[in-house]
């Protein structure tokens, strides 16, 4: 007889009439991608963290379901006794505030077609005339949620990581499964749907049970873990809430590079330069990246980034880099030392596995998985070292940082995830030698930061971090600088 699994999560519910008749609307008019769609695979690299997870990973758009065995994994004698993940959660709707962005452009383009009666300066129908009659189907109700296909990503990422290390995801460690989440819908709602794929996983064919009926709790909500940003008063005051922390991000919208975009999109779509502004650009480019992850559909808005102009995809892929690099990455020491309590906690787990191997006992949470944002994974990933540019990215050097390794697209896409697999190995030599470590970055081995190797016996592991993990104290790290200090801008 089967029996529910014993979690419980609860999902929130979109209005259905309004989706309903926004989607009825949209795909009419809609032009279906195909396979290799030219205009969304010319773009696609440079949606930043709006970028779908299978662009980072191509082999799922054939077979999403079916795992794939980086050949670096550990295996023979050496069995995965722990798993630690963390997961952004998957595909998501804008934010009011994008939205808000692009009825300002699609309102200038209404009010510019409603001038000349919808025809360009040769009397032809334009791309700017059939962008103001393109379904604005974006409400403010969706603010962020996750969509069906996020879930989507979800299901399938639980399918693939429970074929990837069955004895983890056993049915008889299931009940021993531990979720966090941040407080956010669409990483609650992620955990959700990761639980549904491993439903499938266990049960194929069987659908699974309402998450209302299943039988034991929701996931620990833990902002201060999963959203660890909010709590942390001296980035709040020294990144979040000051204006000039910035001042690479502005100094570029407002640069040569920024500027030649805005006049080519000017003349594109034919509204006057003086309308249009970075912020707008940029929305217009996420709105062909949101409709391209949502839906599957190359929008009007897509062309207008033409793919015989690559280069305005890569100055706006930048443009978000530098945000990213500033206000989560390495920009200011404070963006990865507020994660600190985060990446303690995933050793405390590891260290726990460890000793009750140790003691011949089960391991008691063999799988712990934490549902975040990018702003949670790109903090954490930068505190230890990886994807770090010999020079700082700046408004300045566009050019010299074309082939940069902080490239957030690459890093955190919709569902990436940082995954931490402890083993132990029977014909250990010695006890150091018994507890190894490997770390998987979207489901690839990720060599480590300081010796490019793909595992590392735990103990050199917690070695090269005993700085971090001894004596990185959230409570110290963010508290307030005293008057006379300044801020450490790298």
């Amino acid at each position: 007889m089967l029996r529910a699994p014993r979690c419980l999560l609860r999902i929130s519910v979109a209005p259905a009439a309004a989706l309903a008749a926004a989607l009825l609307s949209s795909f009419a008019r809609c032009s279906l991608l195909e396979p290799r769609d030219p205009v969304a695979s010319s773009l696609s690299p440079y949606f930043g963290t709006k970028t779908r997870y299978e662009d980072v990973n191509p082999g799922l758009l054939s077979g999403p379901e079916a795992p794939w065995r980086d050949p670096e994994l550990l295996e023979g004698t050496c069995t995965p006794v722990q798993l630690v993940a963390l997961i952004r959660h998957g595909t998501r709707y804008p934010t009011a505030k994008q939205i808000r962005k692009l009825k300002q452009l699609h309102g200038l383009l209404q009010a510019r077609g409603s001038r000349e009666g919808g025809a360009g300066s040769t009397g032809s129908r334009d791309l700017g005339a059939a962008l103001a009659d393109w379904p604005l189907w974006y409400a403010d109700w969706m603010d962020g949620q996750l969509v069906e296909k996020g879930r989507q990503d979800m299901r399938q990422l639980a399918l693939r990581l429970a074929s990837l290390f069955p004895a983890l995801f056993s049915l008889e460690n299931y009940g021993r499964l531990r979720l966090i989440t941040s407080s956010k819908h669409r990483c609650v709602d992620s955990g959700a749907a990761f639980l549904q794929g491993l439903w499938q996983h266990y049960y194929p064919g069987l659908p699974p049970p309402d998450v209302a009926d299943m039988e034991c709790g929701p996931p620990r909500v833990n902002d201060k873990l999963m959203r660890f940003f909010d709590h942390c008063e001296k980035f709040l005051t020294e990144v979040e809430r000051n204006a000039t922390a910035l001042y690479h991000v502005e100094a570029f919208k407002t640069g040569p590079e920024m500027q030649n975009i805005l006049k080519k999109v000017s003349a594109t779509l034919e509204v006057p330069v003086n309308d249009l502004n970075a912020d707008l650009i940029q929305v217009a480019f996420f709105t062909c990246s949101f409709d391209l992850a949502i839906k599957g559909i190359k929008s009007p808005w897509c062309d207008v980034f033409d793919i015989d102009d690559a280069k305005k995809g890569e100055v706006l892929e930048y443009l978000n880099d530098l945000k990213q690099y500033w206000k989560r990455g390495y920009g200011y020491t404070i963006n990865s030392r507020s994660s600190c309590t985060l990446f303690q906690d995933i050793f405390q787990h590891l260290d726990k596995a460890v000793e009750q191997k140790q003691r011949s006992q089960p391991v008691s949470s063999p799988v712990i998985l934490q549902f975040g944002h990018a702003e949670t994974l790109l903090p954490l990933l930068s505190l230890m070292g990886y994807f770090k540019d010999k020079e700082p990215l700046t408004a300045y050097n566009y050019k010299e940082q074309m082939h940069r390794k902080f490239r957030s697209g690459h890093i955190v896409p919709y569902a990436s995830n940082l995954i931490f697999v402890l083993y132990y190995c029977e014909n250990a030599k010695t006890p150091k030698e018994q507890f190894r470590v490997q770390m998987l970055l979207n489901e690839k081995v990720l060599p480590l930061a300081y010796s490019q190797e793909t595992v590392s016996f735990y103990d050199d592991l917690k070695n090269h971090y005993k700085d971090i993990l001894q004596s990185c104290q959230t409570s110290e790290e963010c508290e307030l600088a005293k008057a006379n200090s300044t801020s450490d801008e790298l």
